[in-house]
């Protein structure tokens, strides 16, 4: 494929991305994606991958539903050996391809959505919870663990 610069785009429903469905509120929506393959500067065989998607979202902080836009470009350096990621150029990312060098490209979309997913989602528009809780009397004598000895200086 990257001999020929084989180029490939399509939209795929998120529906049809197992790996991503546990992250997602739900499967509603799609992702749009371009894969170029082409060579890079050391004329080792590369993908250039875009992925545009919005995301169905839990807020971690209001509990709601929230798309997250998405919109990945990265550039993969394919190498059939851990020992060639040292010989990508700068800027480009490794990818094993398979012993038998079939690449499937909606795995490659579904790995960059999965990766895009925050560990903690947020929706932009939510407010920040900051609030100081103070700690009551009991709590404050109970957390000072030189309490005890204050009580036997005072004898």
């Amino acid at each position: 494929m990257a001999a020929a610069r084989r180029r490939f785009e399509g939209r795929v429903p998120l529906s049809a991305l197992a790996r991503l469905q546990g992250l997602l509120a739900d499967d509603e929506g799609e992702a749009s994606y371009v894969l170029q393959f082409d060579h890079d500067q050391l004329q080792g065989p590369c993908v250039e991958l875009q992925i545009q998607a919005a995301l169905p979202l839990v807020c971690q902080r209001s509990l709601e539903r929230f798309a997250l836009p998405v919109e990945i470009t990265q550039r993969l350096g394919l190498i059939r050996d851990e020992q060639d990621e040292a010989a990508l150029p700068p800027g480009c990312e490794a990818l094993l391809v398979p012993e038998d060098g079939q690449l499937r490209p909606l795995d490659l979309v579904e790995d960059e959505l999965v990766l895009a997913v925050p560990l903690v989602p947020t929706a932009p528009e939510s407010d920040a919870v900051q609030r100081d809780w103070p700690a009551g009397e009991e709590e404050l004598q109970k957390a000072s663990p030189f309490a005890a000895l204050a009580g036997l200086k005072k004898n």
